[in-house]
């Protein structure tokens, strides 16, 4: 009996030990199938767009800058967080009080990360289509590097304070020898609900609402012959149409994010007395952290360019003199 009670717990040689968490060996099975499958994917994927992006001239565009930001937000998702799941999973935690406090920061900083990068595509997307005239002047390298620098000091900033707490003393909150555990108390997680979720959310969609509206009388002037059919004329068509198309994939891409952490951040928000099953709040998490293997999946859908990139890649024609100015379209 008392080596039973040995093999339940993390760590048998302290009484202090936390339980393992004990599942059936079919569930585990494809637990572990779906969490490898996945986290292998999401690191590959995003790997193959951030060096797709930094290697080849031609997508260096200000656009695509934001997607490598989100890239390599992602490529940690999948290379730092996901490789957690397994020890949550199992109920033991046995990397130390030090690792997990970074483990939270990295949680808190990546999505903090995906979610400025939303916006400020969102913002992309909205003045090269509401804006075209002035968006070579307005959209500049420089400018969308500085965003993208602030976005991750400021997202930096906000993890270190919402776990201030646990950084000067870490494990604070652990019950037992073998968990890892960060509690936010509700004036801050009412704080970090707004600023990394319900506030963008109300920013990309009200600015997706005006791209949206904006495109579709920009189809149907096309379509009622209304633009003059010149050859200038028709060069700022291509153009706004070239615009339009990239509105779309990258709606789509903010979609399926809002879909994602949807049901993460609302059921923080409804768990309020911690009352919800926990193998429930697992699903919830990996499903906000799959969201990053899906973002290259549209890309490949979407993008013809990327799947010319990666056929690049794998074929290690980049390593061929010259290869940055290989054309893809």
């Amino acid at each position: 009996m008392e080596a039973l009670e040995e093999a339940e717990l993390c760590f048998p040689q302290l009484n202090t030990s936390c339980r393992k968490t004990t599942h059936p060996h079919s569930e585990s099975t494809i637990i572990y199938t779906v969490l490898s499958s996945t986290t292998l994917l999401t690191v590959v994927l995003n790997l193959l767009v951030i060096i797709s992006i930094s290697h080849f001239r031609q997508l260096h565009t200000t656009t695509n800058l934001l997607l490598l930001s989100l890239a390599v937000a992602d490529f940690l998702v999948g290379l730092l967080q996901m490789p957690v799941l397994f020890l949550h999973y199992q109920g033991c935690w046995t990397l130390g009080d030090i690792i997990c406090v970074v483990n939270y920061f990295v949680s808190f900083l990546v999505i903090s990360v995906s979610v400025g990068s939303m916006v400020l595509i969102s913002v992309d997307r909205y003045i090269a289509i509401c804006d075209p005239m002035f968006y070579s002047t307005k959209v500049t390298l420089k400018t969308v590097q500085l965003c993208v620098c602030l976005c991750w000091i400021f997202s930096a900033v906000h993890s270190t304070w919402i776990l201030r707490d646990v950084i000067k003393q870490p494990g604070r909150y652990n019950s037992c020898y073998g968990e890892c555990e960060v509690i936010i108390n509700f004036a801050e997680g009412v704080v970090d609900l707004v600023v990394t979720f319900l506030g963008p959310i109300v920013v990309i969609i009200l600015l997706y609402l005006r791209v949206f509206v904006v495109a579709v009388s920009q189809a149907r002037a096309t379509r009622s012959h209304i633009v003059t059919v010149t050859l200038q004329r028709s060069e700022t068509v291509k153009a706004k149409r070239s615009e339009i198309k990239a509105a779309r994939t990258l709606g789509v891409v903010v979609a399926v994010f809002l879909l994602c952490s949807c049901p993460c951040y609302c059921l923080t928000l409804a768990d309020v007395n911690n009352l919800v099953d926990k193998s429930f709040v697992g699903f919830n998490v990996w499903l906000l952290y799959f969201n990053s293997c899906l973002n290259p999946v549209i890309y490949v859908s979407f993008y013809p360019w990327f799947r010319k990139a990666i056929k690049h890649i794998t074929t290690l024609q980049i390593l061929q003199p010259g290869s940055r100015d290989t054309s893809l379209q």
